[in-house]
């Protein structure tokens, strides 16, 4: 006769199943409400301050990943989150090469009132999403937001918690 029997913890011990985030289906809807005109550049823009520094980055490089599931071709990030008045022209030659190769490009930009070039490179692009970061942005400051940069330029917006995008890379 043997003595009681150790449980089993194979099961246990194994990490959970994680699914990368851009193949989430909130991800997923939210590229496909992207789709509802055409864009080869597209600005995703903060509605006000108060965000961390990379929340645009974030969306944005989630959005090419699931994108690109979608499309089957690459999509470009380009982070215009700390661009200098001084970088301007050569930034805007290097987007304007993409969209002429046909690629697609999504412009991660900085709040407006952090960075005066956001305005000029939301106007320069096809169409922006407009993010709000939920209990954070002021919505006074998102109306100023749409308004400076155009009404009809912004294809949507969307509202982030901030635990949502805490597991985005």
């Amino acid at each position: 006769m043997s003595g009681p029997q150790q449980p089993t913890t194979a099961l246990a011990e194994r990490p959970p199943e994680r699914i990368e985030p851009w193949r989430g289906v909130e991800w997923q809807r939210l590229w496909l409400s992207l789709q509802s005109r055409p864009w080869t550049a597209l600005a995703v823009v903060p509605a006000s301050s108060g965000a961390p520094r990379e929340f645009t980055l974030k969306i944005a490089v989630t959005l090419a990943r699931t994108g690109m599931i979608h499309l089957g071709s690459s999509i470009h990030v380009a982070d215009a989150t700390d661009l200098s008045l001084g970088s301007v022209v050569s930034f805007q030659e290097e987007m304007n090469q993409c969209r002429r190769s046909g690629d697609r490009i999504l412009l991660a930009l900085a709040p407006l009132g952090d960075n005066p070039i956001t305005e000029t490179l939301a106007q320069s692009a096809d169409c922006s999403l407009l993010c709000v970061l939920f209990e954070t942005m002021a919505a006074a400051e998102a109306k100023r937001t749409v308004k400076k940069i155009g009404k009809d330029r912004f294809i949507g917006s969307t509202i982030f918690r901030a635990a949502e995008l805490a597991n985005v890379k």
